[in-house]
Formats: structure tokens, C-alpha cells, sequence
């Protein structure tokens, strides 16, 4: 219940209950009294003095409500405040709070009998009180023996039985164990009114400390509010900076500059805590550092990341140092800067949030090494930076007058009032006391955010410059007690000189700037992620149709189509097609042994060739099976070396290379052939398959044709078809080498001049005509390179001769029996193969085929699927340069709606903030009349 409806109901009870009580002269004597600290004695008899309460009056009728209380919450404190009082106190505290709270929680009816029982007394007691404030506390200490009894008869509320118990465990209270009494509350007149008085000044008392505590409350929740709305803005920022943000969308950040050697680099490192940032004597600095610091309470221990190079944590920051160094040194000497920003996270739980940019140090003079234009390229490059809205942290050693330093002069460029600048003061130490206050209170340069000076150097170790110096080690508290030993040593920097000095300080205010500069550039930057959105959005409508899609989706729904045009091709390559393969290659292996062993008519040189003694226009009319018959040698010999030729080597390798082959194929009309990586991890993925399987599988092929090798059966089927099968082959052969001859005849100018060139060739190779020299030189009128060709036309002329004759042979009537097999060679030799073709086909279709179709889609999912990083996928989905654009669009319009959603309810705390602030305000006014009880 609030103590504005309790004021309004006690009211008219305590102008009835004096109404009715006899009257008599109030008496009054001056003492001082002290009132809980919140009502002054001689304040309060002025005012009884000059104004006595008037009849059928309450001191509680006077008392202005000023804002509404709730019981519940100011009992508990004020018995835990005065349970170290005394005695007399306490109890008068807790009988008055006993019967406040009864009576706010009882019907009126009870509360009028329970005045009426208690008038008389309260009067009497009321007024011995205030006749001598000694006397009212002695009463009170004497009376608290006798009233203790009565107290203890008193049913005490359930929350206060509870309050007095935890009480009177810690020590500091004492009658917490109450029995349970069904009966209401009895108390006399006198505990009423000294209740009413103690009361009064405890709820004064306490309303004062509650205020307190309030308002220290609300400033640490204002301050982690805006720590709060720091790191969010710092998390946006490092959001965007993942796919880039146009020239609008800017968010606050701090800017470092400073001549070079003026302390830029000590100043970032006293703020981080750790030496960090390349250094050497010649100019180390020729990008942008962005330096994100991150305070991370719950982290294990301090790392850094470069999110643009994927390093992962770097917990040792003399690895960040040569990061940093390496990645500046890499621009060219002939730029010597670059605009080209270099992004560093550091997470610390001795860390601000904070989003700094460090930019190489202005130059005065360029060096010989150094390009002329390397002055101007600087100042641009830094005032590209330092725009608005942007905090210009402004380095200048104290050892420079102002009037030179070259931060403040190009901060007064794009900032002339100074309103978002911080000057810092390096080097503190190096000049005397009073003129390094005279430069942090300057005047002359005035700047809004004022002046901090630091001493940042820590004291080296070793001797010589060093590029790495202190690896990992935390320089913070050799700073803090290097700074603290010098400032606390010279007067002009004491408390009483207002002087902003410490890195310590200098942290803070870089917290208050950046958190006060997020704050007001939260309108700004929302609207302009509501532009950016907007254009986001179009693009994703109209070019593409607002499809979804993620690196991860594209990835899949490749794999799956390809995986689907595999399925089938794999239902239509099967053992016919393998068939078809190995009979052709058996076909050309046939071919080969009959020209071998009967159909070539080589010859190296042109000289005459020695008679043949077994010409083959007499085969037809030989007698094959003769003893020591030269044809039966042959055949037996041509099966035999075609059995032993490694069918099952060269059947499984023409059978994985037809297999291959039709993997690119895929490849080359599915959406991989736009990604190297891709197609690389396919054609990896099918080529170890099919090594590893046919390692194996040629061995045990091997095993299958071997009865093959000692002996062959052939049936009248087997013989028919292969006669059929030979004679076509034959035509394919036929036609092979009349395309030669034609071919031919067109490199060598007409047919005439090849029959002229064959016909001097038949003369030489007849003895019609000596030839010396083999016609190196020429001969004949011809080159000896037209002569060449015509030893070539001539083998394809007697080639295309034995064919004719071979095709009439097989068509004969003699070669219609296998009985003839040795006056037919070819058709013998095909059947051989088509033997061997029928057996190898099976073995493969069952062997190779069979694993290959079942392992290699389980071989893609695991190298374009599970073993996947999400960097390998994204990779994989830039390479087209088609997904590249639409994942970018759709990555920054969720982006963008994600960032814009943060923003808005960070606006929406501000607001909230801000109604607050106004009703704090509004609350200060009103209570500045005085002290009240509620």
C-alpha cells in the first residue's frame, strides 16, 4: 500500500481521535534533538512555534506526500538500518512499523476501535516527548523492559516474523521467535505515538539513503546501458566491414594521427596493454591498422584475430607484431602507403571497447628511398580518415610547441572548433612540471574534449633498436606505475589542478567520447542502412527474383544434379557397353597379330625383297595340317600370343578409361565446370577409385581367361558369328586404308604423281633399276622425302590388296566350316576373342561397374560435403562469378535487415532513456520543497 493512500486514510482517524481528547496547553521545550539525520530540531520548533498544529490536527496531516513508497520494500531496510541502535530505538522502529503495517493491511472499522482504545495514552506520551527529547529516549530505554512483554503478545505479520528471524540470526536483533497468536495486536498509546514520531524520522531517513542508492543505480545502469550500446555499434561495424559498406554507411570510429616518432604507436599500446605494433627506424606503417578492441570478461586469456586472413586466435602478440609487419612491409617501395586497410580484432577482458584506426605518421621531409609524392599521399590518405563522423585522436609530444604539431593543424582542417578532437600529450616526462600543465590546459588550441597527457614509454630492457621487442607480456601495470610515480610526484598535476593525465584517464575518455559520438550517430547510421537496405532489396527482386540462396544450398544443389546425371549414365553403361568396348579393342588386338603374321609386307630399304616361300595367295590351296605346316604354326602361335596378351590388363584399363572419360563429360556440362576446385576433387575422387580397383581386379581377370591359354573349344554358333564379325572388321579396314591412300595422294599433289613415285619404286624394288644410297639424296627425279611418301603408298597399295583377298576368302565356302580354321585365320582368331570378350564383360560388369557406381557417390559426398570447411565452401560457391554476386546480394540484404533490427531497438533504449531522464527531472523539481515521509 502506498504512503500516499495511508496519509489520506490516517488523516481524518487522528482529527477524530483529537477532537475527542481533553485539551490542554501544549508545552514545548528547545533541545537538540538529533531526527535521523533529516529533521533539524531547531528547524522544526521554529516551525511549531510559529505555526502549533491546529485543532482536530495530526502531525501526520501536515506532512506532504510526495511520492508513493510501498511498505514492503522500506521495512526490510529500515529494520536492518537501525538493528544496531539501541534499544530503546529499535523498539519503538519495529512497534511503529508493527502497527503501520497492520493497519494498512486491516478494515477501517478495526482501525478506528484500536485509535479510540489508544487516545488517551498517545496524547500523554506525545507531549512528554517533545517536552524533552532526553526524557523521551529515557522513557522510551525504561519502557522497553515493560513493553517487551506486551510486544512479544503481539502477532507479528509473516514478512516482518521472517525479517526478524534472519535478524536475529546475524547478531543484530533479538525476540524473532514469535508463537502464533489468533488474537489482533494490542499496544498502548504510548507505543503508538513513539511509533509515530521514530517513524516519521526513519521513513525520512530512509527515503533520503533509498535516493542515494538510487541515483548511483541509475548511473551505473546509464553507464553499462551505453558500454551496452558501444559494443553494440562496434559488433555492427564489424559486421559490415565482412562484405563491405559504401561511402554513406559510415559508423563512428576513433582516428589515430601523429607525426612520425611522436608517440602513436605507445599510445595504442598502453590502451591494449601489450607491445603489438611494428616498429623500426625506418617508416613501418604504410596501411591502415582498423584495431577492434573487444572486452571479453569470460575469456580464458587474450588473443587476436585478423578476420580477412583466417589465422584463427593468436594468443602471442609478438606473432600479431610480425603479422603486422610482414603485411605493411608488403607494399611496394615505390607506393610506400596504401589505402588498403589491415583489420585486427583484439578480445580482452582488459580491454575497452573501443574501434580505433592507426595511420602511418605524417612526414616532414621524404627520404631518398622514398617516392617525392609520399608527403601528399600520406595527408591524403589521413584525411580520408578523419572526416566526419569520425573522433580525431590527435598525437603531439610535449616536447613540440602545439603551434608545430602536425595532428592539430590537419584536425583543424576538417574539424575547426575542436569539437571531435582529443589531444593527447606524449612524452610528459621530457619537459618540466609546469609546462606540461600550461599544454593540458592550453587555451590557445582549445579543443571541446580537452587535453590527456600520458607517459606511454616503458623502460627497455635491452639495448638497440629491435623490431620485436617484449613478446606477450602485459605492459599495463609498468605504465600505470610509471605514470603514477611521475604525475604523483609534481604538485601540478594533484587532484586540485583538474588536469586530465594517465593513461588510465585516457581510456575513459576515449570510452565517454565514442559511447556519447555512438549515441548521436544512431539516427544517421540507421537511416543509412535503410537506404542500403532498400537498394539491397531491389537488386534481390528484380534480378533475382528474390530466390534464396547460401553457399552451402548452391554446393548441394550441385552435387545432387550431378549426382543425378551419374545415376544416369550408370543405368546406361552397362555390360552390353563394356562388351562393345572390349570386342572392339580385342578386334584391333585380332587385326594386328594377322598383319604381324600374315598380311605385312615391310620393307626398310628399296632394295630387292627375297621370294616368299609360303606366299599367302596359296593358303587357300595348302595343306595346313601337313607335317611342319607353316599356316598351322602361325595359327597356333596368333591364339596363343592373344590369349597371352594381358586381356585382363587391357580390358579393365580400356573399361576405367571410358568410365573416366564419361566422368569429364559430366563434368564439363554440369555446373562444376565452372569451379577448378571442384572438378579437381571429382576427377581425383573417380580416379583413385578406379586405380584402386583395378589394381585387383585385372589380376583376378586374369585368373578367369587362363584355362584360354592351353586350349580352345570353339562351337558352330561361335565359329558363325565370328566369321560374321571378321568380315566386318575387314570392311573397317578396308576403308581405313583407302582413306590413307587418298589422304595420301593429296599430300603428294594428284594421283598421278603417286603412281609415278609407286612406279618407280616397283622398278626399284624389282632390279629394273640400280638405286645407290637408298635414295637419301633422291633419285628419279624425286626428293628423297617424295620418296618416302611413295614407300608408304606402296605398303598401303599391297595392304589394300591382301584385304580384298582375305574379305573373299572368309566369304568362300570353305571358310564356312571351323574344320577349315587354318585356311582361316580371321574368323578362328575372332571367335578366340569374342570368348575372351564374353568372359571378361561379366567379370567386369560384376567387379568394376558395380563398386564403382556404389563408391563413387559416397566418394563425392565425402569430398564436397562433410570434409568441407565452411571457407572451402564459400570459395567454392565465388568461383562463378553469376553465384558470386547473387550470395553477396543476399548476404548483405539479410545482413543489412539484421543490422538494421539491432539498431532500431538500440533506438528504442535511448528513447527509453531519454522519457526516463525526463521523468528523473520532472521528479528532482518536486521534491525540492523538503523532507517528506512519503
Amino acid at each position: 500500500m502506498s504512503g500516499r493512500l495511508i496519509s489520506a486514510r490516517l488523516a481524518p482517524l487522528a482529527r477524530h481521535i483529537i477532537s475527542n481528547t481533553p485539551r490542554r496547553p501544549f508545552s514545548f521545550v528547545s533541545h537538540n534533538i538529533p531526527a535521523g539525520g533529516l529533521l533539524r530540531s531547531d528547524a522544526g520548533l521554529r516551525l511549531i512555534k510559529r505555526r502549533p498544529w491546529p485543532v482536530g490536527s495530526y502531525a501526520l496531516h501536515n506532512v506532504p506526500a510526495v511520492r508513493n513508497i510501498s511498505f514492503a520494500r522500506v521495512i526490510p531496510k529500515l529494520v536492518t538500518k537501525f538493528a544496531t541502535a539501541g534499544a530503546a530505538a529499535g523498539g519503538a522502529v519495529l512497534a511503529g512499523a508493527t502497527y503501520i503495517q497492520y493497519q494498512a493491511g486491516q478494515a477501517g472499522g478495526y482501525a478506528l476501535d484500536l485509535f479510540h482504545k489508544a487516545k488517551d495514552g498517545a496524547s500523554g506520551i506525545a507531549i512528554e516527548a517533545f517536552g524533552t527529547a532526553t526524557g523521551v529516549f529515557d522513557q522510551i530505554g525504561r519502557g522497553w523492559d515493560k513493553k517487551r512483554e506486551e510486544l512479544d503478545k503481539v502477532e507479528y505479520p509473516e514478512w516482518l516474523q521472517r525479517l526478524m528471524a534472519r535478524d536475529a540470526s546475524s547478531g543484530s536483533g533479538e525476540g524473532s521467535n514469535r508463537g502464533p497468536n489468533p488474537e489482533p495486536p494490542k499496544q498502548s498509546g504510548a507505543a503508538v505515538a513513539a511509533a509515530g514520531v521514530t517513524t516519521g524520522a526513519a521513513f525520512g531517513y530512509g527515503s533520503q539513503e533509498e535516493d542515494e542508492d538510487k541515483a548511483e543505480g541509475e548511473k551505473i545502469a546509464r553507464d553499462e546501458q551505453m558500454m551496452m550500446l558501444t559494443k553494440k555499434m562496434i559488433e555492427i561495424r564489424s559486421l559490415l566491414q565482412t562484405v563491405g559498406q559504401s561511402d554513406s554507411l559510415t559508423l563512428p570510429s576513433i582516428v589515430v594521427i601523429g607525426s612520425q616518432s611522436s608517440g602513436k604507436s605507445s599510445v595504442l599500446e598502453a590502451i591494449v596493454g601489450h607491445e603489438f605494433l611494428p616498429k623500426g627506424s625506418n617508416m613501418v606503417t604504410r596501411r591502415p591498422i582498423e584495431l577492434t578492441l573487444v572486452n571479453s570478461p569470460d575469456a580464458h586469456a587474450e588473443y587476436g584475430e585478423f578476420p580477412a586472413l583466417g589465422l584463427g586466435k593468436i594468443t602471442d602478440f609478438s606473432q600479431i607484431q610480425r603479422t603486422l609487419t610482414d603485411l605493411n612491409l608488403a607494399v611496394p617501395a615505390k607506393e610506400c602507403v596504401t589505402d588498403d586497410p589491415i583489420q585486427l580484432r583484439i578480445y580482452s577482458p582488459n580491454v575497452p571497447d573501443l574501434s580505433l584506426i592507426d595511420l602511418p605518421g605524417y612526414i616532414q621531409v621524404t627520404g631518398r628511398d622514398q617516392p617525392l609524392e609520399l608527403k601528399q599521399k600520406i595527408a591524403e590518405l589521413c584525411e580520408k580518415y578523419i572526416k566526419p563522423p569520425n573522433v580525431i585522436l590527435a598525437i603531439s609530444a610535449a616536447d613540440v610547441d602545439l603551434a608545430n604539431s602536425t595532428a592539430l593543424r590537419a584536425s583543424r582542417k576538417v574539424d575547426p572548433r575542436g569539437e571531435r578532437t582529443i589531444g593527447v600529450i606524449t612524452k610528459m616526462d621530457l619537459v618540466d612540471p609546469e609546462r606540461g600543465a600550461s599544454l593540458l590546459s592550453d587555451k590557445k588550441y582549445a579543443l571541446r574534449l580537452g587535453y590527456v597527457g600520458v607517459v606511454c614509454r616503458v623502460p627497455s630492457t635491452t639495448s638497440g633498436p629491435k623490431l620485436f621487442n617484449r613478446g606477450s607480456g602485459n605492459i599495463t601495470a609498468a605504465i600505470a606505475k610509471n605514470e603514477n610515480a611521475y604525475f604523483s610526484s609534481h604538485a601540478e598535476f594533484g587532484p586540485d589542478s583538474r588536469l586530465n593525465v594517465g593513461t588510465k584517464n585516457l581510456r575513459k575518455t576515449l570510452m565517454h567520447v565514442l559511447e556519447q559520438t555512438m549515441a548521436a550517430s544512431l539516427k544517421t547510421t540507421s537511416e543509412a542502412i535503410s537506404r542500403e537496405l532498400a537498394e539491397a532489396t531491389y537488386e534481390y527482386k528484380v534480378q533475382y527474383n528474390e530466390r534464396p540462396i547460401s553457399a552451402e544450398s548452391y554446393l548441394a544443389e550441385s552435387l545432387d544434379a550431378f549426382k543425378h546425371s551419374f545415376r544416369g549414365f550408370s543405368e546406361q553403361f552397362g555390360r552390353q557397353q563394356v562388351r562393345e568396348l572390349l570386342k572392339h579393342e580385342l578386334d584391333q588386338q585380332v587385326l594386328n597379330l594377322l598383319a604381324q603374321r600374315y598380311w605385312n609386307r615391310p620393307f626398310e630399304d628399296l632394295s630387292v625383297p627375297l621370294p616368299e616361300v609360303d606366299p599367302l595367295s596359296s593358303l587357300m590351296k595348302a595343306d595346313p595340317e601337313g607335317e611342319n605346316s607353316i599356316w598351322q604354326i602361325k595359327l597356333d602361335n596368333s591364339s596363343a600370343a592373344l590369349t597371352k596378351l594381358g586381356v585382363g590388363r587391357i580390358a579393365t584399363s580400356v573399361v576405367a578409361d571410358a568410365l573416366q572419360a564419361h566422368i569429364d563429360h559430366l563434368i564439363s556440362t554440369s555446373r562444376f565446370s565452372a569451379h577448378p576446385f571442384a572438378r579437381q576433387a571429382i576427377t581425383e575422387a573417380s580416379t583413385s577409385i578406379l586405380k584402386d580397383l583395378s589394381y585387383d581386379i585385372s589380376d583376378e581377370l586374369e585368373i578367369c581367361i587362363k584355362p584360354y591359354k592351353y586350349r580352345i573349344e570353339v562351337e558352330d554358333h561361335e565359329w558363325a558369328k565370328g566369321r560374321e564379325n571378321v568380315m566386318n572388321a575387314l570392311r573397317e579396314e578396308l576403308k581405313v586404308c583407302e582413306a590413307a591412300v587418298k589422304k595420301m595422294e593429296e599430300q603428294m599433289g594428284g594421283r598421278k604423281k603417286v603412281r609415278d613415285v609407286m612406279a618407280f619404286i616397283d622398278r626399284v624394288r624389282s632390279g629394273h633399276v640400280v638405286l645407290e644410297g637408298d635414295g637419301i639424296g633422291g633419285a628419279g627425279g624425286f626428293s628423297a622425302a617424295l620418296l618416302q611418301k611413295g614407300r608408304e603408298a606402296v605398303f598401303l597399295r599391297d595392304r589394300v590388296d591382301v584385304l580384298k583377298m582375305r574379305l573373299l576368302a572368309v566369304k568362300s565356302k570353305q571358310c564356312m566350316n571351323k574344320k577349315n580354321k587354318y585356311h582361316c585365320p580371321e574368323v578362328f582368331l575372332d571367335a578366340v576373342a569374342d570368348k575372351l570378350t564374353t568372359t571378361a564383360d561379366l567379370f567386369l560388369d560384376a567387379e568394376l561397374l558395380s563398386k564403382f557406381y556404389y563408391i563413387f557417390p559416397r566418394e563425392l559426398d565425402a569430398r564436397l560435403g562433410r570434409s568441407l570447411s565452411q571457407n572451402e565452401v564459400e570459395r567454392f560457391a565465388r568461383e562463378d562469378p553469376k553465384i558470386r554476386r547473387h550470395l553477396e546480394v543476399v548476404r548483405r540484404k539479410d545482413l543489412l535487415e539484421h543490422v538494421l533490427k539491432e539498431m532500431q531497438s538500440l533506438r528504442q533504449l535511448e528513447a527509453r532513456e531519454k522519457r526516463y531522464s525526463v521523468r528523473r527531472d520532472e521528479g528532482k523539481e518536486r521534491r525540492k520543497g523538503g523532507w517528506s515521509l512519503f
